[in-house]
């Protein structure tokens, strides 16, 4: 039987089909199903750590922060933002107009949110490193509930959303 996150990690890749950017990828487990799925993907985290892990499942990652100049700027079929990410850096505004600045004009970002009525400013956490190393960073929970108003404020529209295993999912695209 497939656990919840198996089932939301189907989802989330479902449709990537082309070039697809996992963003803040974590451990990189989305990215590693899509190359083994023959999809060419690529990881970005700003986690050395997260970046090894990711290296060492083959998955081509770069370390580098998401906006930073990335390859292939405005030519990303899929980008994707799960795990929260749509709240890194506490402007979750900022990281989508990122993610429609790396899509392609007819792409798909495909956005895990949290809950409905879900907003909160988590206090700031150290990203995956060796002890001692690596800044706090704001994070923001964003609930399902503001993703039409944040997909506006970035130039995207909800192409459609889905709650899946609790987990909320929308798919986005530039305006």
């Amino acid at each position: 039987m497939d656990s919840a996150r198996e089932r939301v990690d189907r989802v989330l890749t479902c449709c990537c089909d082309g070039p697809t950017l996992d963003l803040a990828c974590g451990s990189g487990r989305l990215a590693d199903r899509l190359v083994r799925q023959g999809v060419a993907a690529l990881s970005v985290d700003l986690s050395p750590m997260a970046v090894a892990v990711t290296r060492s499942r083959g998955v081509p990652t770069l370390y580098r922060d998401i906006f930073d100049r990335l390859p292939g700027t405005g030519r990303w079929e899929y980008a994707i933002l799960a795990d929260g990410t749509v709240g890194l850096g506490g402007d979750p505004v900022r990281v989508l107009r990122r993610a429609r600045e790396l899509l392609a004009h007819d792409g798909v970002a495909i956005v895990e949110f949290a809950a409905t009525g879900t907003t909160s400013r988590l206090r700031p956490t150290r990203l995956p490193c060796p002890p001692g190393t690596g800044a706090p960073v704001p994070w923001t929970r964003v609930g399902i509930d503001r993703a039409p108003g944040l997909a506006a404020a970035a130039d995207l529209r909800i192409l459609t959303a889905a709650t899946v295993a609790g987990h909320e999912i929308a798919w986005l695209t530039p305006s």
